[in-house]
């Protein structure tokens, strides 16, 4: 009888134990500088990179025939007059242009070429990924000098049941090649609106959310 009312307590104490590692974890996490709500001066961000979806325009100056508006296919490739089957994504707009200048010098001189994007996605590895206790969760594209706040507008806020201030975010290091986990404060910057939680957002960034245990 004695065993039987042992075993359930020690369950207990196992699922306490592994809740409160789970929170040192988190609590143990650097925290990324905060931003501010609106930045006192914008810049451009890095170089736009064509994604699978986007919709193009190719124009090419004075042979408006070899011109289109085209969309990106899944496997990344586009096709235009004269020109089938070039690879799209990976690219910025002027490396796309310059690909398909050197097709068509093929067939006319000198082409000037130029791609605009009209509807954009991005790859995986621009776009923002919020995932877990929030109300819409999405991938979202990344926008220059996108913060925290931004992206969490973009999916609704948290949910009823989300544990904010256990958020983290995942980011891919350049300099090692590597992932590192930094700590979020989601419910102090969405329920009490305290400024030092937002934080500057980076393309391919993945914002976790966990729910409350209790």
């Amino acid at each position: 009888m004695r065993r039987n009312r042992i075993a359930p307590l020690l369950a207990a104490g196992a699922t306490v134990s592994f809740a409160l590692s789970g929170c040192s974890t988190t609590a143990n996490a650097p925290q990324l500088a905060p931003a501010t709500f609106v930045a006192m001066q914008e810049g451009p961000g890095e170089e736009y990179v064509i994604g699978p979806l986007d919709k193009l325009t190719i124009h090419v100056w004075r042979n408006d025939e070899l011109g289109a508006e085209v969309q990106v296919r899944p496997d990344g490739r586009i096709t235009t007059p004269l020109v089938a089957d070039m690879p799209a994504v990976g690219k910025t707009p002027t490396m796309l242009a310059e690909d398909i200048r050197l097709q068509l010098s093929q067939y006319i001189a000198d082409p000037l070429v130029t791609v605009i994007i009209n509807e954009f996605a991005g790859t995986f590895s621009q776009q923002v990924r919020i995932v877990g206790a929030t109300e819409q969760p999405a991938s979202i594209p990344y926008r220059a000098n996108m913060t925290l706040l931004d992206a969490m507008i973009s999916v609704g806020g948290l949910s009823e049941f989300a544990s904010g201030n256990r958020a983290r975010l995942i980011r891919f290091d350049r300099t090692t090649g590597g992932q590192r986990e930094y700590a979020l404060r989601l419910g102090d910057l969405l329920r009490r609106g305290d400024s030092q939680a937002n934080v500057m957002l980076m393309p391919g960034d993945v914002i976790i959310i966990p729910e409350s245990m209790f």
